[in-house]
């Protein structure tokens, strides 16, 4: 699969930032292991492709095979390959420019909107080749929903935040037409709300103000609001590109609670700037490196404890990035 893409389809989520990762290019692939051009503070390591064979009980729920991003004349994504084990967190990690946001974006085709971007290779939703040319976009999206990094309610009210996809994708019919032929969701709109709401931890503060502007809510609220619409359409996966980074910490250590909940009923894949973060919600970390290239992928504590790579370990102690 090759595609340039362009920004033909017609979903409603319009709040994309661009990955412009401009990291020196790596050496060619040898066999087995990689030679990689570093940044400053980098040691020069030869990558071993065991270090990103994860083996995992649970079934994947996504799998990615040799993932190749280009924006324009740069490789913003080198030979990527994992599985993502289903009902689990992810963590993304790695130095700004190496390509996390840009691999997140790959697993709902959300770099489809970047004209400029030029995606190869193959990812899988429980076996289901999401780049087939006969994917449809929107049900895609609603099965693989994503959480930016900056709060983007829409300027309505709480409720309708919540309700508006499910409305979108006629789950809920409202409004005079459906009183008069007798199909007013009214009753289900309400439960949709409350549950979607509870799950995001968000209920019990604005149960009392529905009807309220959703840009009235502090940024944390924000926050949990934008979950709970992604959950509101009953996805199966969470993408969330550093949904915390620009909260103070009470907020973040509510989302980084509600992130670990979530984990019991979907698969979350999350890109976070922030090691401590990592190491405390996530059960599995990949690490990103200069030039697009995944280095390392195992368990959290593994990668934390006992990485494999060298530059990995100078990554997580700060001696670069």
């Amino acid at each position: 699969m090759n595609n340039q893409i362009g920004d033909t389809d017609t979903d409603t989520d319009t709040n994309v930032s661009t990955d412009t990762s401009t990291d020196s290019q790596l050496g060619a692939t040898t066999g087995v292991e990689t030679s990689t051009t570093t940044t400053a503070g980098e040691s020069e390591e030869q990558i071993r492709d065991e270090w990103t064979d994860y083996r995992f009980d649970s079934p994947a729920k996504l799998s990615v095979e040799d993932l190749n991003v280009w924006y324009g004349d740069d490789h913003a994504l080198k030979d990527v390959s994992m599985e993502i084990p289903e009902e689990s967190v992810t963590a993304l990690i790695g130095p700004s420019g190496c390509g996390k946001s840009t691999y997140l974006r790959c697993l709902n085709r959300m770099n489809d909107r970047i004209k400029a971007a030029r995606i190869d290779g193959s990812v899988e939703l429980d076996g289901m080749e999401i780049y087939d040319p006969n994917t449809n976009l929107v049900e895609l999206r609603k099965r693989i929903g994503m959480v930016f990094q900056s709060p983007n309610p829409f300027p309505k009210s709480i409720r309708d935040n919540i309700s508006y996809g499910p409305r979108k994708h006629g789950e809920i019919n409202k409004g005079l037409l459906a009183r008069l032929f007798g199909r007013d969701d009214s009753e289900k709109e309400a439960e949709l709300v409350e549950r979607s709401l509870r799950q995001a931890a968000l209920w019990d503060e604005v149960n009392d103000r529905l009807d309220d502007n959703a840009l009235g809510l502090s940024g944390g609220q924000q926050q949990r609001l934008c979950i709970a619409r992604c959950l509101a359409v009953d996805p199966e996966v969470i993408l969330m590109d550093e949904p915390a980074s620009a909260l103070d910490p009470i907020a973040t250590s509510k989302i980084e609670d509600l992130v670990t909940d979530l984990a019991e009923d979907y698969t979350v894949v999350i890109v976070t700037h922030n090691m401590q973060q990592a190491a405390r919600i996530s059960d599995q970390t990949a690490v990103f490196l200069t030039g697009g290239e995944l280095v390392e992928y195992d368990d959290t504590d593994k990668i934390f404890e006992n990485p494999e790579s060298q530059r990995v370990e100078d990554y997580i102690t700060g001696k670069f990035g």
